[in-house]
Protein backbone atom coordinates (compact mmCIF):
# COMPACT_ATOMS: atom_id res chain seq x y z
CA UNK A 1 0.00 0.00 0.00
CA UNK A 2 1.44 3.50 -0.64
CA UNK A 3 1.48 5.80 2.15
CA UNK A 4 1.22 9.58 1.22
CA UNK A 5 3.10 12.08 2.80
CA UNK A 6 1.06 14.52 4.26
CA UNK A 7 2.84 18.21 4.54
CA UNK A 8 2.61 20.23 7.97
CA UNK A 9 0.62 22.45 5.33
CA UNK A 10 -1.87 19.44 4.92
CA UNK A 11 -2.32 19.32 8.24
CA UNK A 12 -3.06 22.61 9.46
CA UNK A 13 -7.11 22.01 9.59
CA UNK A 14 -6.61 18.75 11.75
CA UNK A 15 -4.26 21.00 14.05
CA UNK A 16 -6.38 23.51 14.18
CA UNK A 17 -9.36 20.91 15.26
CA UNK A 18 -6.78 19.69 18.08
CA UNK A 19 -6.16 23.14 19.65
CA UNK A 20 -10.08 23.95 19.28
CA UNK A 21 -10.19 20.74 21.33
CA UNK A 22 -7.68 21.56 23.87
CA UNK A 23 -8.08 25.19 24.58
CA UNK A 24 -12.05 25.56 23.97
CA UNK A 25 -11.46 28.87 22.58
CA UNK A 26 -11.06 29.78 18.75
CA UNK A 27 -9.00 32.75 20.09
CA UNK A 28 -6.80 30.73 21.87
CA UNK A 29 -6.81 28.06 19.07
CA UNK A 30 -5.43 30.59 16.42
CA UNK A 31 -2.69 31.26 18.87
CA UNK A 32 -1.75 27.78 19.58
CA UNK A 33 -1.46 27.21 15.65
CA UNK A 34 0.35 30.02 14.91
CA UNK A 35 3.10 29.56 17.42
CA UNK A 36 2.77 25.90 16.17
CA UNK A 37 3.56 26.39 12.36
CA UNK A 38 6.23 29.25 13.68
CA UNK A 39 8.50 26.73 15.24
CA UNK A 40 8.10 23.88 12.57
CA UNK A 41 10.07 23.25 9.59
CA UNK A 42 7.96 23.28 5.61
CA UNK A 43 8.80 19.80 5.25
CA UNK A 44 8.85 18.39 9.01
CA UNK A 45 6.95 15.17 8.91
CA UNK A 46 3.71 14.40 10.86
CA UNK A 47 4.89 13.47 13.86
CA UNK A 48 7.29 16.52 14.38
CA UNK A 49 4.80 18.94 13.40
CA UNK A 50 2.44 16.89 16.26
CA UNK A 51 5.15 16.81 18.80
CA UNK A 52 6.27 20.69 18.23
CA UNK A 53 2.35 21.49 18.89
CA UNK A 54 2.27 19.60 21.92
CA UNK A 55 4.93 21.41 23.36
CA UNK A 56 3.40 24.87 22.27
CA UNK A 57 0.13 23.76 23.77
CA UNK A 58 2.01 22.76 27.20
CA UNK A 59 4.41 25.54 27.44
CA UNK A 60 1.47 28.05 27.02
CA UNK A 61 -1.93 26.38 28.27
CA UNK A 62 -0.92 23.32 30.09
CA UNK A 63 0.15 24.88 33.01
CA UNK A 64 -3.47 26.05 33.53
CA UNK A 65 -5.18 22.75 33.31
CA UNK A 66 -7.77 22.61 36.03
CA UNK A 67 -7.55 19.69 38.52
CA UNK A 68 -9.65 20.87 41.48
CA UNK A 69 -6.86 20.52 43.71
CA UNK A 70 -6.75 23.11 46.07
CA UNK A 71 -3.86 24.49 46.33
CA UNK A 72 -2.76 24.65 49.99
CA UNK A 73 0.59 25.58 51.58
CA UNK A 74 1.63 22.15 52.16
CA UNK A 75 0.63 21.30 48.33
CA UNK A 76 3.98 20.57 45.98
CA UNK A 77 4.29 22.73 43.55
CA UNK A 78 5.93 19.92 41.05
CA UNK A 79 3.84 17.70 41.75
CA UNK A 80 0.98 19.91 40.90
CA UNK A 81 2.65 20.63 37.71
CA UNK A 82 3.48 16.95 37.18
CA UNK A 83 -0.28 16.15 36.79
CA UNK A 84 -1.42 19.43 34.88
CA UNK A 85 1.20 18.30 31.91
CA UNK A 86 0.00 14.72 32.42
CA UNK A 87 -3.57 15.26 32.11
CA UNK A 88 -2.66 17.43 29.10
CA UNK A 89 -0.80 14.37 27.75
CA UNK A 90 -4.09 12.35 28.40
CA UNK A 91 -6.68 14.60 26.53
CA UNK A 92 -3.82 14.91 23.36
CA UNK A 93 -3.58 11.63 23.44
CA UNK A 94 -7.49 11.19 23.00
CA UNK A 95 -7.64 13.78 20.44
CA UNK A 96 -5.42 12.54 18.50
CA UNK A 97 -6.41 8.78 18.11
CA UNK A 98 -9.83 9.47 18.05
CA UNK A 99 -9.43 13.08 15.51
CA UNK A 100 -6.64 12.75 14.09
CA UNK A 101 -6.91 8.94 13.60
CA UNK A 102 -2.91 8.02 14.53
CA UNK A 103 -2.04 4.81 15.67
CA UNK A 104 -0.94 3.81 18.92
CA UNK A 105 3.06 3.69 18.21
CA UNK A 106 2.46 7.17 16.50
CA UNK A 107 0.98 8.83 19.38
CA UNK A 108 3.89 6.97 21.52
CA UNK A 109 6.26 8.89 19.22
CA UNK A 110 5.15 11.79 19.67
CA UNK A 111 4.36 11.82 23.28
CA UNK A 112 7.76 10.03 24.06
CA UNK A 113 5.95 7.47 26.38
CA UNK A 114 5.64 3.60 25.59
CA UNK A 115 3.10 2.23 23.59
CA UNK A 116 1.08 0.40 26.32
CA UNK A 117 0.87 3.45 28.51
CA UNK A 118 -0.84 5.30 25.42
CA UNK A 119 -3.35 2.38 25.66
CA UNK A 120 -4.01 2.87 29.44
CA UNK A 121 -4.28 6.77 28.74
CA UNK A 122 -6.65 6.29 26.28
CA UNK A 123 -9.08 3.67 27.68
CA UNK A 124 -9.22 6.04 30.91
CA UNK A 125 -8.75 9.23 28.99
CA UNK A 126 -11.92 8.28 26.98
CA UNK A 127 -13.70 7.76 30.44
CA UNK A 128 -12.89 11.31 31.96
CA UNK A 129 -13.39 13.18 29.25
CA UNK A 130 -16.84 11.49 28.99
CA UNK A 131 -17.94 12.62 32.52
CA UNK A 132 -15.61 15.69 32.28
CA UNK A 133 -13.74 15.05 35.35
CA UNK A 134 -10.49 15.32 35.40
CA UNK A 135 -8.78 16.36 32.04
CA UNK A 136 -10.89 19.99 31.25
CA UNK A 137 -8.58 22.45 30.33
CA UNK A 138 -9.27 26.40 30.82
CA UNK A 139 -7.16 28.13 28.65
Amino acid sequence: MIQIKKTPMDLINDIYSLAYWMTGSEKASSELVSRTYLNIQVDAPETELIRTFRECYIETYGQNTELHIPETPGTYRGLVESLRQWTADIKLSVLLSDLSGLKHAQISAIIGKPVETIRLWLFWGRKFLVNDHLLRASA
